[in-house]
Parts: C-alpha cells; structure tokens; sequence
C-alpha cells in the first residue's frame, strides 16, 4: 500500500505539464497583444506626442519583461517538477536549460517583477500629472514591496546556502 501511494504521488507530478503548456498559450497571447500594440502605434509615430510615445514603449518593455518571465518559469518549472527537457544535440540549448533549482528560479522571479513593477512605476511616473497623488504614493509602496521582498528572500536564500 505504501508502494502505490508513493508511486502515485510521484506520478502525480504529470499533472503540472499542462499548467506549464498553459503558460506557453498565455506567452501567445502576449506575443498577439505585443504586435497589436506595434501595429497600432506604427501609423501613429509621426502623430503622437514623444511622452505617449515613451509610455507605449515602456508598455511594450513590460510585456517583453513578462514574456521571459514566462518562458522561465515555463521551462525550469516543467524541468524541476515534472521531467527534464529531451532537446538534442543538434538543437540549440538555453545556456540555464537545467542549471536553475526551484531556489534559483525564485530569486529571478522575485527579480523579474521587481523589475516589471519598475517599469510600471516609470510609466505612472511618466503620466504623474494625470495621476492621483495618493494612488502615486500607493504605487511606491507596492513597488517598495516587492524590492524589500526579492532581497529580503535573496538574504534568507544566501543564510540557508551557508
């Protein structure tokens, strides 16, 4: 009985690769918003004031943030939890394909939306004179959140390696 209920805990790890496929249609969905934003702002260029310009910009960075993003978590998610990745020799490889624990791959989370939240932060601050002074200030906060918890976890992540 044991046996069993071990093996199907074990076997029970298959159920994340769909999640992970899911990821790969939300990464598709991005992609189609991205372009539809380029191709949205294309005819306009000549049209558009510099500082719409920038925050149409910085909005494409964002999108571009959560993209890899995505493809990480995607990809060492589906290679810590489920099974390694068969990629043959004669294909290219990422150079972090099967270097990145479950530790590693939450510190470059925490890094990335740090870094999208950055972005978003820059884009609010672009627009400040359109924005409520208390939703700035609430924006900060946020923002200075999620930068005291990605180092707050690099800490504890650096005191448990040693």
């Amino acid at each position: 009985m044991e046996r069993f209920i071990e093996n199907a805990m074990y076997a029970s790890r298959w159920l994340l690769a769909p999640i992970y496929f899911g990821l790969s249609l939300g990464l598709l969905a991005l992609a189609l918003k991205f372009f539809q934003e380029v191709f949205h702002v294309i005819p306009n260029v000549f049209s558009m004031a510099e500082s719409d310009l920038i925050l149409v910009l910085l909005s494409l960075i964002d999108m571009a943030l959560v993209g890899g993003l995505l493809v990480m978590v995607m990809i060492s998610g589906y290679e810590n939890f489920v099974s390694q990745l068969d990629i043959g020799d004669d294909k290219e490889k990422l150079n972090w394909l099967g270097t990145m624990d479950s530790s590693s791959l939450k510190m470059k989370v925490a890094a990335s939306i740090v870094a999208i939240s950055s972005i978003h932060l820059l884009r609010i601050f672009m627009d400040a004179k359109n924005v409520d002074p208390e939703h700035l200030m609430w924006y900060v906060i946020i923002h200075m959140t999620f930068v005291v918890s990605a180092f707050a976890m690099g800490y504890l992540d650096k005191l448990t390696k040693h």
